[in-house]
This record gives C-alpha cells, structure tokens and sequence, in this order.
C-alpha cells in the first residue's frame, strides 16, 4: 500500500514511537522487549502488504545510519574508569566475553546435524550477529548481521532466541542479587572492595549532564554523519579480505575504531548532550528496517535454532559462576559482567542496580566496553561459523 520513501520512513518512525510506548506499559515493558517490538511491529505491517518488503529507503539507512549509530555510542568508552573497577570485575567481564566467542562455535558444532539443512547457507551469519549482540549490544547485532549481509527472516529468528534464552539467565542473576550477601559468605567472599566500590559509585552519579542545546545537536550529527561519510569513502578504496571482509565491513570497523579514538579527545563530552541518544534513533530505524524486510513464517521453521542458543548461553554462564568461585568474588561481579556483555546497555544496568541503585554505572561502563569489543569479536567468529559451516556441510 506505502511505496513513497519518505512515507515508508514516516511509518517506520510511527512502529518505533509505537514500539517504544508499549514498552513503558507494565502489561508489556515486563514481557515484551522493545526490541523485539521494533523487529516485529514493521514486520507486520510488511507481511500483511502495508510496507513493502524491498524500499530504496531501507538501503540508505543501511548504509548511513547504522556507521553514525556506532561512531555515537562508543564514543562515551572511558577506558581509565572501566580500569579503575578493580580488577575482579574486569575478568569476569571478559570471561563472559570468552563464553561467548567460544560457547557459540561449540554449540553450533555440537547441534549442526539438527539445525534445517535449508537454512545452513545463512545461520551462521546470525549467529555471528548474535555473538556481536552477546558482547555488545543492538548496535553490534545489526553491524554484524549486516556485514555478513545474513537475511532479514535469519536475524528476525535470532532475535527471538535471544531474548528468550538471556531472559532466563537474567531471571536467576536476579534470584542471585536477591540474596547476595548469603551466597557471598556461602563462597567466603570478601565484601569489602564491593563496599568501597558503591561509594565511588555514589560519588560517579552525581556527575552532571547538561540538556541539548543546537549546537550540540549540530555537533553530534557531525560526528555521527561526518566519521560516516570518510570512513565509507576509506572502506571503498580498502580490498576484500576474503569472502568475509568486504567494504561495508572495513565501514563497520573503521567507525567502530574511530569512536573509541573519538572517546580520548574532547569529543567525548558530547556524550553528556545525548550522543548515544541520537545514535540509539539511528539504531533502532535500522532494526525497524530489517523487521520490515522479514518472512515471518520462517521463524516457525527453525525451533532447533533455540536449542543452540540455550546450550550455548549454558557455556558461558558456567564459565562465569567457575571463574567467580575460584577467584572468590562477589556474585555482583559476575552478574554484571555476564549482563553488560549478554544484555548490553538495556540490561548491564539493571543488573547492577538490582544490588545497589548507586552500582549502575558499573553496568554502563562495562556495556559500553562491551560495545567496544562486539564488532571485531562478532566479525572474527563471523569466520569461525564459516568455517565449521564449511567443513561440516
């Protein structure tokens, strides 16, 4: 029914406002994330003839707005004060990191035979994505995915996985942080860096923000668009690497590098005007694209798809709880730490401040961390995936 571009954008931005409302209802925000509604609203809507499956629109955000959205949301990465939580937290931050990266190809490996032979050619491309999202977040996911040019139904599919299996692990970190000091002393966990760490925490808040102001705006437009538009001239110039490194992958991680190069000047201020804000907008037209450009019906095809990614969240919560209890560190550390690389932004900082509302930032740090490190980890297990594809096929 809507083929005009700019109407096609309007309703998009209509499903995300939509999307977005639902999520604050508690009958829905408690149930339905609004990920998933950003996905599956524009779905609809182009499985029942609305919006079309294929738009010139879809392409140009594609290729403009998801390069700005990553410049903007690590350009905040404070490296210095991610060093400075000590050095617990840190490693099982990055142990969660190695679940992932190594959890995925053995589950993959293990369940190949089971997964729908007419869908091998491109599962594990969303598989990498969801490594990508594992580690990072929203941002992540798409980069990868896109890179790896992984179907619309694929990446609708693993969406769903995704955030049924990292519900349930969310679910018992919280049954965790319920009871934490029991389950500390039950580990003979000393507490006493975790105490100090809420202060700085504490005195971290109550950092000020300031509101927008146009030039503000302006700026962050500039970065976002501006680091867009010479990395993708660089990327064109740059040669394949393979099958799998090609010029909008060499885009995706240059942006990725120049936002965290961004994050050491006094650029990163712009952060306290909604850098991420505007790249979260950005972010979230693209998901609305991709879900618009999805069968719906191939996600009943595929329940095995779940099985891979249970047994794979399975590996690396293990890894996580064994770490914790051989370095003997309190259980926040691990549930943040696991949460700021399986639930990115949206969830590392509810982690943290299901133990203390002052301990949120912990959360944020490390998911912007975790934002850092997707991509390349999402692109570098994009070629293990490939590879176990190859020789298991």
């Amino acid at each position: 029914m809507i083929q005009d571009p700019m109407m096609v954008t309007g309703v998009l931005l209509a499903c995300l406002f939509v999307a977005f409302w639902l999520g604050k209802r508690p009958g829905w925000g408690k149930h339905v994330p609004v990920l998933v509604l950003c996905y599956f609203i524009p779905m609809a809507l182009s499985n029942t003839g609305v919006l079309p499956v294929e738009s010139p629109v879809y392409g140009f955000i594609k290729k403009w707005f998801l390069p700005a959205s990553l410049v903007l949301m690590t350009l905040s990465i404070d490296i210095p004060a991610i060093l400075r939580l000590g050095p617990k937290v840190l490693i099982l931050f990055f142990t969660a990191t190695f679940g992932v990266v190594v959890g995925g190809p053995l589950a993959y490996a293990l369940l190949y035979k089971l997964l729908p032979m007419s869908l091998h050619h491109d599962l594990w491309k969303g598989f990498a994505a969801l490594t990508g999202s594992w580690i990072g977040g929203g941002a992540n996911f798409v980069a990868v995915g896109q890179s790896f040019k992984a179907p619309s139904e694929i990446m609708a599919v693993i969406v769903v996985a995704d955030v049924a299996v990292a519900n349930l692990w969310m679910t018992l970190l919280l049954y965790f942080a319920s009871r934490e000091a029991e389950v500390d002393r039950a580990a003979g966990v000393d507490r006493r860096a975790l105490e100090e760490l809420r202060k700085k925490m504490e005195r971290f808040q109550k950092e000020n923000t300031r509101p927008a102001s146009l030039s503000d705006l302006l700026a962050i437009l500039l970065v976002g668009m501006g680091a867009t538009a010479i990395c993708t001239w660089v990327g064109q110039r740059l040669p394949d690497v393979g099958t799998l490194i090609n010029g909008f992958t060499w885009v995706v991680l240059l942006v990725s590098t120049v936002g965290i190069l961004l994050s050491f000047t006094p650029a990163r201020r712009l952060e306290s005007a909604g850098a991420s804000t505007v790249g979260s907008v950005f972010l979230y037209l693209l998901v609305s694209t991709i879900g618009a450009s999805g069968d719906f019906r191939k996600i009943l095809e595929t329940p095995m798809v779940f099985l891979v990614v249970l047994v794979w969240m399975v590996f690396q919560a293990s890894a996580v709880l064994l770490v914790r209890k051989w370095i003997k560190a309190p259980i926040f550390y691990a549930a943040v730490g696991s949460m700021a690389n399986i639930g990115g932004a949206a969830s590392g900082p509810v982690m943290a401040s299901a133990f203390h509302p002052s301990l949120a930032p912990v959360g944020v740090l490390l998911a912007i961390l975790g934002y850092a490190l997707g991509t390349y980890l999402g692109i570098l297990n994009g070629a293990v995936f490939s590879w176990i594809h190859g020789v298991l096929s």
